[in-house]
């Protein structure tokens, strides 16, 4: 596809590819495409589902870029390694990483935390982060900067019962996020996240077998809008923030959940 007849796309687009982390996922596929009608290549990786990843990879081609999925075991640390270096091998180089991979967890309160869960979740989602984050800075300080962005959740402002699996973690990637915007804006490196709140499709369509139709629409009458949330309405603010156009965006944390945290 000519990048010039894309007339809502920046003609600034850097080289290389966007890799999403959990680009196989509900929100992740979303972001996938996002970023391809935003003009990039698209990277993405799984974890067991294939078939996802070879759907997404087809959706981004069809929007006339190119794509690779790459399978990856987040916690192991030489294994992200060998993912980057792959990523690298493959398309030149990263100049955009997205990190919207998230457990398959337990609804449960903290009192009933299983402590094998608990670490596993942290091991996928926290050590997961700092796996690729350790990977990702050189690459991007040698090719001269880059975007980093973390999708976390909006139970950080305002807990949700029974998720505290999911928000323990992201509240440790927010803080990571802080720091590298803070260390590495010298070497032209953005870093960034936002938090949504309740979104229909991915992982939300698993967890909500374990709650009740009544806390359902409890969360609803919690929201401002008194809804949920969209994939497209997620992956269209990731692909804002990925793009040229907020080029002077960095350290920001931008809560996409319909006023649930208000």
């Amino acid at each position: 596809m000519d990048r010039q007849k894309l007339s809502s796309v920046p003609q600034t687009i850097p080289s290389g590819t966007a890799l999403v982390i959990g680009g196989s996922g509900g929100i992740g596929q979303g972001i996938c495409q996002a970023l391809a009608r935003n003009g990039f290549n698209v990277a993405l990786t799984y974890r067991n589902n294939k078939q996802a990843a070879e759907t997404t990879v087809s959706m981004v081609e069809q929007l006339g870029f190119q794509s690779s999925a790459f399978q990856v075991n987040l916690s192991e640390r030489a294994h992200v390694e060998e993912l980057f270096i792959a990523v690298q091998e493959r398309f030149g180089s990263i100049h955009s990483v997205i990190f919207a991979a998230g457990a398959d967890i337990t609804m449960t309160y903290v009192a009933n935390i299983d402590p094998d869960e608990w670490q596993a979740t942290l091991d996928g989602e926290l050590t997961g982060f700092f796996n690729v984050i350790k990977a990702a800075l050189p690459m991007m300080r040698k090719s001269g900067g880059g975007s980093i962005l973390a999708v976390t959740s909006a139970g950080i402002h305002r807990h949700p019962p029974l998720d505290i699996l999911s928000v323990v973690p992201k509240a440790g990637i927010e803080a990571l996020i802080r720091g590298i915007a803070r260390e590495e804006g010298r070497f032209n490196i953005r870093a960034n996240s936002i938090a949504p709140g309740v979104i229909d499709g991915g992982l939300f369509d698993r967890l909500k077998t374990q709650i009740t139709p009544q806390f359902i629409e409890a969360m609803k009458k919690n929201t401002a809008l008194r809804r949920f949330g969209s994939i497209r309405e997620v992956s269209d603010v990731v692909a804002f923030l990925a793009s040229p156009a907020a080029a002077y965006v960095t350290g920001q944390h931008l809560r996409v959940d319909g006023g649930y945290s208000v």
